[in-house]
């Protein structure tokens, strides 16, 4: 049995605003330097309209919320992360996180129990832009 005081489908959301500069920023800081996130013009003129998101940005975003999330009852360590971009995040877009706790194993030998969650990002329309997976391990604090 289980020994975390985490619950099978327990949900957790956040919502992030863009804007020109903090993904300009983010992606210069990620060492991303594609025109679509940084050239205003170039991205004007592509098929998206505008600068995106780079997804190194919000994956960032998801992957922090999860710590977030599983440190405020214990210690969460990740262990696994997996994205599928569906769709570009466009800059001044606003979007929605969320992650739902999708199965937990204990990990005796880990000291302490394996959590797996699903997550998505959706856009401000409700369209689906990025589904994740993962696997972290918590513990109790003193177990660090």
């Amino acid at each position: 049995m289980p020994s975390t005081t985490y619950s099978v489908g327990e949900v957790f959301t956040k919502t992030f605003e863009f804007n020109a500069q903090n993904v300009k920023q983010f992606a210069a800081l990620a060492g991303d330097y594609s025109p679509l996130h940084h050239d205003e013009e170039f991205a004007r003129n592509s098929r998206f309209g505008g600068l995106i998101v780079s997804g190194t940005h919000y994956s960032a975003l998801m992957m922090g919320m999860v710590g977030s999330y599983l440190t405020e009852r214990g210690t969460g360590l990740g262990l696994e992360f997996n994205f599928q971009f569906r769709r570009a995040v466009l800059a001044n877009d606003q979007v929605t996180a969320d992650w739902v706790i999708k199965k937990i194993e204990p990990a005796s030998k880990l000291g302490g129990d394996l959590i797996s969650l699903h997550g998505e990002l959706r856009n401000s329309t409700g369209e689906l832009c990025v589904m994740a997976e993962s696997k972290s391990l918590v513990m109790p604090s003193e177990r660090i």
